[in-house]
């Protein structure tokens, strides 16, 4: 008995593959005698698939290139911000008030030094045009202590960095990044000892910072540093700071630093209301969370934009299959006269539809590896796959062979013998 069942099982097993390999047979060359239509169809998948994998792994990647970015600012800081400045009913951006001074720098570093902190970094930070003889540049300009250097993770390929003798002589002297050099200098080219022209005010290269990476606004290369008090003095003419960027000694004490911090400084500016404070305190946890979700936002929404085209490309395969459907119309009837069932037909065309999201998702993903790793040479990114932007083009394809392959399916099954035989 339990050889007869095993042979049962074997010969279903057998009748059930040799009926799935003649569909798949029958629907090959079927989609092979319009080759010119089934290639659009698949066209329309494989731009959505692209579409998706390149959107979700650029996002990645640009994630990871500006976690990297902020963690190379420097370990465990703290950064104090000014508050936001209003204007009757409106009120600005953060930062654009002017709340904060360099005695509450040092006020703070006589405080907390040792307690919390391994030391402070005041700053100002302006944007301004930088010319050597007939180059110039626009680009960030910050004024400093030397403990920016050590806080903020500071490497010099050549010459030195600001020093308190510079901050103390308010001496005309700068540090510039290598994008700085290769806009003013050209590559190749060593500024040390050159004389460059900011804001109208002539000033010595002293160093060149070690290239770190970045873009736009956030390029730590396109960056000039000066004396801080060269910079309140002689270039901006004002007596407040950007930010005032503070090591702490452990990752431990971040939160406990960073109130004790905030409730010195409110006595300082005779504050009594926390939410009335005129400036903000944020750890790097802040600024990559901050950083990460627009991040994450802006990819979700390029992501939606791409799963659209995947969208029309399935509504291009149902048109395509409902179209196969009316062409052969005559086959249909004459196979379900000869006793060809309705899962049969269903089969067919529904196989047919899946065969060519298949073949769309797989030089879709193809395409989609090929079209980023060539973006991420341009943009310098990382090359990094998403594997999850992998599966799910897969399993969106997927779906989408037998959602918009049933209804042209079913239609096909559906159709009357006598009817189909009599269309011409």
């Amino acid at each position: 008995m339990k050889n007869n069942d095993s042979n049962s099982k074997t010969g279903e097993i057998k009748k059930f593959l040799d009926y799935f390999l003649e569909i798949v047979n029958e629907a090959v060359f079927s989609l092979l005698a319009n080759k010119i239509r089934s290639g659009l169809a698949v066209l329309g998948i494989i731009i959505g698939i692209a579409s998706v994998i390149v959107m979700l792994s650029l996002g990645q990647a640009s994630q990871k290139s500006i976690e990297s970015q902020i963690k190379s600012l420097g370990s465990n800081l703290l950064t104090i911000m000014p508050g936001a400045l209003s204007t009757g009913t409106v009120r600005q951006a953060a930062g654009s008030a002017n709340t904060l001074t360099l005695s509450d720098a040092l006020a703070i570093k006589n405080e907390f030094l040792n307690k919390y902190i391994i030391d402070i970094s005041p700053e100002l930070s302006r944007r301004s045009q930088v010319i050597f003889e007939r180059a110039n540049t626009n680009t960030q300009i910050i004024g400093v202590y030397p403990s920016y250097q050590t806080l903020r993770n500071i490497n010099l390929s050549s010459g030195d960095f600001i020093s308190q003798f510079d901050i103390e002589g308010t001496r005309q002297v700068a540090v510039v990044g290598p994008q700085v050099v290769a806009d003013l200098f050209g590559d190749g080219v060593n500024p040390v000892g050159k004389m460059i022209r900011i804001s109208g005010k002539s000033f010595r290269v002293i160093g060149v910072t070690l290239a770190k990476g970045g873009a736009g606004f956030f390029n730590q290369d396109d960056m000039v540093f000066v004396p801080l008090s060269t910079a309140q003095k002689l270039l901006f003419g004002t007596d407040y700071l950007s930010s005032i960027s503070i090591g702490i000694k452990d990752e431990k004490l971040m939160n406990q630093a960073r109130d004790e911090i905030g409730y010195f400084l409110l006595a300082r500016h005779k504050i009594n209301d926390p939410y009335q404070a005129d400036f903000s305190i944020m750890s790097q946890a802040d600024i990559l969370q901050t950083a990460t979700s627009v991040t994450s936002t802006f990819t979700n929404l390029l992501s939606g934009i791409a799963a659209i085209s995947l969208l029309v490309g399935g509504i291009g395969i149902m048109n395509i299959m409902l179209v196969a459907v009316v062409e052969r119309t005559r086959e249909i009837g004459l196979r379900k006269a000869i006793g060809a069932k309705n899962r049969v037909i269903v089969g067919q065309f529904l196989s047919e539809a899946i065969i060519l999201t298949l073949l769309g998702g797989f030089f879709g993903i193809i395409f989609g590896i090929i079209i980023y790793f060539i973006l991420s040479v341009i943009l310098k990114f990382s090359f990094i796959i998403s594997l999850p932007a992998i599966f799910l083009a897969v399993t969106v394809a997927s779906i989408i062979g037998v959602v918009f392959g049933y209804y042209p399916a079913k239609k096909a099954a559906s159709l009357s013998p006598i009817e189909a035989l009599r269309y011409e």
